[in-house]
């Protein structure tokens, strides 16, 4: 067993969807990003606590954060380091808009070989397309084992990796060997609060597309005397990807309609915790259908 690991943490900014409100959806059928919230996609922090348990067992173990959007998407990385990861790989590109999963799994299949990690954690899924799909097609592009549906990484077993997976009915615990890829379910572990030491240490991290803005100019000797606050950032040739594989063209997954539901309550009924009250919404339930 290596006394050390490279690990690398697949993660996604996405918009909020969990509050989505009239507004979220434009008059043409997109994501009305603005109205929503951007944050770090929560199947990718249990990935990530995964990855820091890892750490916690092999001191001096690498962790880095990869993601694919625009430079915003740099917080995410930024985030993943206040809580204990070692930097991290932007993925930005105006060919990579418009990407499916296919596409999106291509492109960091790219990268990821090129950062040559003995393991390779992502979560289930994302909360913006629900798809379950990026983790495995990029198990299969670099041609590597996969763990699903891990809820533990318990620790290695001589040279394999020991995982605990929560299936749909029941659990089961399965033996790897490195390198590999696991997806992280939302049952795991949440992941740790950050860290105030390394929100100090970290808080002046950027990437190239940032420190052109005039705002953080001042910065600019600090990052050359501490080179870890300068975060990764890989375009199409960095990777060496083929741009008819990326982005619309290399998508061949076709939306042809979206609708804007949302659930309005009628009205709303206060109940007490008296028998009186639960014996009246039970018969209420029955009689609606909803129950029974």
């Amino acid at each position: 067993m290596k006394k050390t690991l490279k690990i690398v943490v697949l993660a996604k900014q996405v918009p909020d969807t969990r509050n989505v409100g009239k507004d979220a959806m434009k008059a043409d059928g997109t994501v009305n990003r603005a109205a929503l919230p951007a944050i770090f996609n929560p199947e990718d922090l249990n990935a990530l606590e995964q990855a820091l348990v890892l750490k916690d067992m092999f001191p001096g173990s690498r962790i880095d954060l990869l993601t694919m959007g625009p430079g915003r998407a740099a917080e995410i990385i930024r985030e993943g380091m206040f809580r204990g990861a070692d930097g991290g790989v932007l993925l930005t590109d105006r060919k990579f808009a418009g990407s499916d999963t296919l596409a999106t799994s291509y492109a960091l299949s790219r990268a990821v070989a090129k950062l040559n990690p003995d393991i390779i954690i992502a979560g289930r899924q994302a909360i913006d397309g629900d798809t379950a799909q990026v983790g495995p097609q990029v198990a299969e592009k670099l041609n590597l084992p996969q763990v699903t549906y891990a809820e533990e990484i318990v620790g290695f077993e001589g040279e394999e990796l020991i995982i605990r997976r929560r299936l749909e009915h029941g659990v089961e615990t399965v033996a790897c060997s490195l390198p590999l890829v696991v997806t992280v379910n939302g049952s795991a572990p949440d992941c740790r609060p950050r860290n105030a030491k390394l929100v100090m240490k970290y808080k002046h991290a950027i990437t190239p597309s940032e420190c052109q803005q005039d705002e953080v100019s001042c910065y600019a000797d600090l990052r050359t005397n501490r080179p870890y606050l300068n975060i990764t950032e890989w375009n199409v040739s960095d990777v060496d990807a083929d741009d008819q594989q990326l982005g619309l063209s290399g998508s061949p997954t076709k939306v042809k309609k979206i609708e804007n539901v949302v659930f309005a309550a009628k009205e709303a009924k206060r109940l007490t915790g008296s028998d009186r009250d639960i014996e009246s919404l039970i018969q209420e339930l029955i009689a609606s259908h909803t129950l029974g």
